[in-house]
């Protein structure tokens, strides 16, 4: 019964209190992709289950270059327990914020709108855990902090609870 109860707080939290992007509207930095997704990047972030604990840290090298309107943006992963995974990012630039993006875990395409400083993507996953593969979708905030940082919060999503977050820091590596 408890369990239930907690359940049911969850689904109505979530249900209830829900950020817009229009909510960045007149926010500073502008976060624009094509500025900020250039060169090479570093990354570090933690995993956070449900309950909050970092069940996971890592590292990120990437590498982002633009073919006219499409980002390509290659990420090399090392989690602490020596994980490595990698994931390449085709993302088009479709004007006026919009942004549609591809890679070969995610399923269909995360679409994305940037707003003021803040973008939002939204996407479906097959996320790999233990030797098993799931279903989740991604809720995923970025916040541009200044002109070489980018701080990303994701909440990930199974049958509308969030069963983990991620936290992860990009900037821009200095020339």
């Amino acid at each position: 019964m408890r369990l239930l109860m907690v359940l049911l707080l969850s689904l109505m939290m979530t249900a209830c209190g829900s950020v817009d992007i229009q909510d960045y509207r007149d926010t500073q930095p502008r976060l624009v992709l094509e500025q900020f997704f250039q060169g090479a990047l570093t990354a570090s972030g933690v995993v956070q289950d449900f309950s909050g604990k970092v069940v996971r840290r890592f590292n990120v090298s990437m590498q982002a270059s633009w073919q006219g309107s499409q980002l390509t943006l290659d990420e090399d992963f090392v989690y602490d327990d020596g994980e490595i995974q990698k994931r390449v990012w085709v993302i088009d630039a479709l004007g006026e914020g919009q942004y549609l993006g591809r890679a070969g875990d995610i399923l269909g395409a995360a679409q994305g709108q940037a707003v003021g400083s803040a973008l939002r993507w939204q996407y479906d996953m097959l996320l790999a855990v233990d030797g098993s593969q799931y279903q989740v979708s991604f809720d995923d905030w970025m916040f541009l902090v200044n002109d070489h940082t980018i701080i990303n919060r994701s909440d990930i999503n199974k049958f509308g609870i969030t069963v983990a977050q991620v936290t992860l820091v990009i900037q821009k590596t200095p020339r």
